[in-house]
């Protein structure tokens, strides 16, 4: 739209241009180009020095949550204690009801999870943006969650961003397990150890599937930006090896990226699970977001002062991406707190099972515990699996599946307490 009405308008002005002096066409070119610029650059979020800076040119404090569960399953969010990934959850679905009947389960879980009601609910409660994690198998040949095949990630966000845009929200796509492991635990979906930082085929990878997203999500003024990935390092891993490692993979993607997208804003999650910005030296590119991410930890002002200090010696912005898993009286707390001193924030999660600690909750199905049971056992053996197996495998199918259906939206359960301790609009459901 807007290029086509600089268009006309040039067309209206050509005859009148024809009569200037050079001088006075110079400046009017320079002026057009200027104009251009700024009524493109304006419709995407950017930054201006600490602020980050919305669409309407105002400065823009994020408040809103993370999708977790949805494009990245973590078995706490099911109950169980030891299949804590996407990939050790699969393993234990294919043992109790075949490898074709879980990839069943996972497209009709990844079509139902998160919907468009979801997110008008979100819109109601007064939340302006959401934080979408997500597996970079998604945009890959490798099987995961059901299917496999490269352009299914952008499918499913396609899906979501659409919905957000119907809204007026915005939308970060955050990166929650990168190639070879950024974090090496259950969170990444990796194998043990942060390979990444190791292998210039996992980097690669990295920057091949960034620069797939942003050459796709490039003109969409819905995305506020990209978040390279999550976590990374935490602190059982040798700092003084991995943290000079950060920075660099970072300019590395970041370049990738702006090959094909120099718009969308890129954010940085500091070291030891996305809480040391000492990794991080002077910027290195004029639209980045500095993120932390906090947990279980006092409500005072000492807790996030090493962050303002990060923010005032650069001039730069920061926010929270993570934070909540607590109770209403801390959730409270610490919202304050970050809003006193001008930090966004992404509480997580917004949806979780048989839970207080978090914006909606949805009901335990009938006999899941079978489920759980099974699989808090030992099976590492053929044996143990065929011995461990529920005796009424039936039951547990069926708890199984109404686990998706609980937890569609029309069968959520609101934290009234948890949604008013976030400010937000608690009546609206």
């Amino acid at each position: 739209m807007i290029g086509v009405l600089i268009q006309n308008c040039g067309l209206l002005l050509l005859p009148h241009i024809k009569n200037l002096s050079m001088k006075f066409k110079v400046i009017f070119a320079v002026l057009v180009m200027f104009i251009c610029h700024q009524l493109y650059s304006q419709t995407f979020i950017t930054v201006k020095g600490k602020e980050i800076i919305g669409t309407d040119g105002k400065p823009f404090l994020m408040k809103g949550t993370n999708l977790g569960n949805w494009l990245l399953p973590e078995g706490y969010m099911f109950k169980f204690k030891q299949a804590s990934s996407p990939r050790l959850i699969n393993e234990l679905f294919s043992e109790l009801f075949g490898p074709a009947e879980t990839k069943q389960f996972w497209k009709q879980y990844l079509a139902n999870y998160i919907t468009k009601g979801d997110i008008h609910y979100l819109r109601s409660l007064g939340m302006n943006s959401i934080r979408v994690p997500f597996n970079y198998r998604l945009f890959t040949d490798e099987y995961y969650m059901g299917d496999h095949g490269i352009q299914r990630g952008l499918a499913l966000l396609d899906s979501v961003v659409k919905w957000c845009a119907a809204e007026k929200m915005y939308v970060l796509l955050d990166m929650h397990a990168a190639p070879g492991g950024q974090t090496g635990d259950n969170i990444d979906d990796s194998y043990a150890y942060p390979f990444l930082f190791e292998s210039k085929d996992d980097q690669e990878l990295l920057c091949s599937i960034w620069v797939k997203i942003a050459t796709h999500f490039k003109n969409n003024t819905t995305i506020m930006g990209y978040d390279l990935f999550n976590e990374p390092i935490p602190h059982f891993f040798d700092a003084a090896h991995f943290n000079p490692l950060l920075e660099p993979l970072f300019k590395k993607v970041t370049a990738a990226v702006r090959t094909v997208d120099k718009q969308h804003l890129i954010f940085l999650e500091g070291a030891q699970w996305a809480s040391n910005f000492s990794a991080f030296g002077k910027p290195f590119d004029d639209k980045l977001v500095y993120q932390f991410h906090k947990y279980w930890t006092a409500t005072t002002i000492d807790v996030i002062q090493p962050y303002i200090d990060f923010r005032n010696k650069y001039n730069v912005p920061i926010y929270c991406g993570e934070t909540g898993e607590n109770d209403d009286t801390w959730v409270e707390s610490f919202r304050k707190l970050l809003e006193q001193n001008n930090i966004g924030w992404h509480y997580w999660p917004y949806k979780k099972m048989k839970n207080t600690r978090g914006i909606v909750s949805f009901d335990q199905p009938d006999n899941y515990e079978l489920i759980i049971q099974y699989a808090d056992t030992v099976r590492n053996s053929f044996e143990a699996i065929r011995k461990n197996k529920p005796a009424n495998l039936d039951a547990a199918k069926k708890a199984w599946y109404q686990f998706i259906q609980n937890s569609r939206f029309e069968h959520i359960l609101p934290n009234k307490e948890y949604i008013k301790a976030l400010g937000l609009k608690a009546a609206a459901y």
